[in-house]
């Protein structure tokens, strides 16, 4: 008798070493870069000099700094998942909301879509 073939558990990877990255992964990296992107385009862009250099720099800053305390692979503090998303869509949120004050609506709503899109099959990969 032929036996069907079982599903063998994945050995835990060795330490320094990490699972290879899938399409998702790119595009979340790709999504969070385009939001830090939008965030200094935003403070460059809609604030008065000298403010436009504060902003254009600090906005950007922050949520790099926000991003990498709870939401990267590595963050610094270990939070719960929910806590975790919560985060990353604000970060998503600041950079959809920063198009749309630019006048860029469309825009916007689009990447606004593609990030909760990105965010939430990357959040699935990461809990499966």
């Amino acid at each position: 008798m032929s036996e069907t073939p079982r599903a063998t558990p994945t050995a835990p990877l060795e330490p320094g070493m990490r699972a290879p990255l899938s399409v998702i992964d790119v595009l979340a990296f790709v999504v969070e870069l385009l939001a830090f992107v939008v965030l200094a385009i935003w403070g460059f862009a809609m604030w008065a000099f000298p403010w436009n250099i504060v902003v254009g720099i600090g906005a950007p800053v922050v949520a790099i700094l926000v991003w990498a305390l709870f939401v990267s692979p590595r963050a610094v503090f270990e939070v719960h998942p929910f806590v975790r998303a919560v985060v990353e869509l604000l970060v998503y949120v600041s950079a959809t909301l920063a198009l749309w004050s630019m006048g860029l609506t469309w825009v916007g709503l689009a990447f606004g879509a593609i990030a909760v899109t990105v965010g939430l099959l990357a959040g699935r990969r990461r809990l499966a």
